[in-house]
């Protein structure tokens, strides 16, 4: 897969991911099954991060040849393993009450990272030259 495919799909992935949790509605815990808060403080900040990850991403997609540098893939590789594997061992090794829903929403989220992870990094589209 091309360098600028794999950044404009984890750009996406991390824009929307990050869109929903820092605007963050109310009863959206609930609606996806996910464990309730006591405020959403870092909710929203997780959310912040990440739209900032797909921001940088879409700005090295869009500006990257010109020489203003944003995440490029090689960043976006590491986020997505390290985030993806640490969501992956909570899930596996520490267990927490929820709908079968949230489980459901939480492992399609580990699968897409670190999928998206592995899919750039097998790529090779991350190597200058």
């Amino acid at each position: 897969m091309k360098k600028k495919t794999l950044l404009e799909i984890d750009g996406a992935v991390n824009l929307v991911l990050g869109t929903v949790l820092l605007l963050f509605p109310a009863g959206m815990l609930d609606l996806l099954g996910l464990p309730s808060v006591q405020h959403h403080f870092y909710t929203t900040i997780l959310g912040a991060v990440i739209a900032s990850i797909g921001v940088a991403l879409f700005i090295e997609l869009l500006w990257g040849a010109k020489g203003v540098r944003g995440l490029g893939l090689a960043g976006a590789i590491a986020i997505n393993l390290c985030g993806g594997g640490v969501l992956l061992v909570w899930l596996l090794f520490i267990p927490f009450e929820m709908p079968l829903r949230g489980h459901i929403l939480l492992w399609s989220v580990a699968g897409v990272v670190l999928g998206m992870g592995i899919l750039e990094l097998a790529s090779k589209s991350w190597k200058e030259g």
